[in-house]
């Protein structure tokens, strides 16, 4: 009974010199000095919504460049957007995106985009800087006539990481809308900037 008893004990008293030297294992263990690891992982997400202003820029007809007819030369924008990301660096996704536009006669331009989206970012601290190029489809609407065709954007946005799960920011971006017709001449090319405010919802 004495030696069952003083097994005990010692077994007692070693336990937490166990407990340490597995906490301790080398094999295990990171120096923080040097160890780095990558925001993003594959499969992680994101959900931006952005809202600003659009400026009709240049218009090009035929080729030459002709007046827009909108005025003030400002409008409304926003977009829906999803990312998946394969790395820190690398994205792809798609946007979903819309605008409107006054005229002179105080009519209004109303244009939506839904284009499939990639990029890459580049992060200092909490600090990121995506740029992307979208390629998609747009819906013109002006009074009773319409057209269907392609667009192009390019652009660029500042975050700042403000929690795991939030980022807010700026946005800047260039859209190129091409309205071809049966007659070449009668083809038109719209150029947009727009400005907008960016919330970015990571998952």
């Amino acid at each position: 009974m004495q030696k069952f008893t003083a097994l005990l004990i010692i077994l007692f008293l070693g336990m937490p010199i166990l407990i340490a030297a597995q906490d301790n294992d080398p094999d295990v263990e990171i120096d923080w000095d040097y160890y780095t690891t990558d925001l993003y992982t594959r499969g992680d997400q994101t959900f931006t919504i952005n809202l600003g202003v659009t400026f009709p820029t240049i218009f090009i007809n035929n080729g030459k460049s002709i007046d827009h007819n909108i005025t003030p030369p400002v409008g409304g924008s926003g977009s829906l957007i999803y990312g998946f990301y394969f790395n820190s660096h690398l994205f792809t996704g798609f946007e979903v995106g819309g605008m409107f536009l006054p005229t002179i006669a105080g009519n209004t331009i109303y244009i939506i985009t839904l284009g499939a989206r990639t990029g890459t970012q580049f992060i200092a601290g909490r600090f990121e800087f995506p740029l992307h190029l979208t390629i998609g489809m747009s819906w013109h609407n002006y009074l009773n006539m319409g057209y269907y065709g392609l667009c192009l954007k390019a652009g660029g946005s500042a975050f700042f990481r403000a929690s795991n799960d939030w980022s807010f920011g700026l946005a800047t971006g260039w859209g190129w809308y091409p309205q071809w017709t049966s007659d070449p001449k009668k083809d038109v090319y719209g150029n947009f900037a727009d400005l907008t405010f960016s919330a970015r919802y990571h998952f």
